[in-house]
């Protein structure tokens, strides 16, 4: 039996709102013993490793209740990582203050931009760029936006820097105490 891809993500859409989390992608691998299906979930603030696990059981125990979904094999639950793109105002607000890498189009060809993710205004980003200590503010517009992904970020951002970006001071001090989070 073929899973019903939409009446899948119809379930697993309203499933996941009613918990406080958005679905970013729903992924389903066929396999020979089994389907496979991947949920991405992320909401404002994120998500702990315990409350990702406690929706996955829970959404395992809604789809293992409906016989529509016995060819599930597997299901994660994840959170969006490292080189997500960047594709809904939703996703760049939950990226304020980390570091993503930008193509965009333009009238002398594509242009890389390189920063931190600051606030979003009227279809546009501002983006926070630190060379040696002189912060530079650049204002993109979304619609010029080819790809933009979250990049790896090694450093300890300085408070200045996450100010620019728009965070306050709890989500300075998150920020300034995890990396990749």
């Amino acid at each position: 039996m073929s899973i019903d891809t939409r009446q899948l993500r119809t379930l697993v859409d309203t499933f996941v709102a009613d918990r406080g989390f958005d679905v970013e992608d729903v992924v389903i691998t066929n396999g020979a013993d089994g389907d496979a299906v991947v949920v991405t979930v992320d909401r404002d603030g994120g998500g702990s490793l315990d409350e990702l696990a406690d929706l996955s059981r829970e959404l395992s125990d809604a789809l293992d209740a409906d016989p529509a979904y016995a060819d599930i094999d597997t299901l994660e639950v994840t959170s969006p990582g490292v080189d997500r793109p960047l594709t809904t105002e939703r996703q760049w607000r939950r990226a304020t203050g980390r570091k993503v890498l930008i193509d965009l189009a333009g009238d002398d060809g594509p242009t890389r931009v390189a920063g931190r993710v600051g606030p979003l205004h009227d279809g546009q980003v501002d983006i926070v760029s630190n060379d040696r200590g002189r912060f530079r503010v650049r204002t993109v517009e979304l619609d010029a936006v080819t790809r933009a992904v979250v990049d790896v970020d090694f450093s300890r951002p300085g408070v200045a820097e996450l100010r620019l970006c728009g965070l306050d001071d709890a989500q300075i001090a998150q920020r300034r105490d995890t990396v990749n989070s």
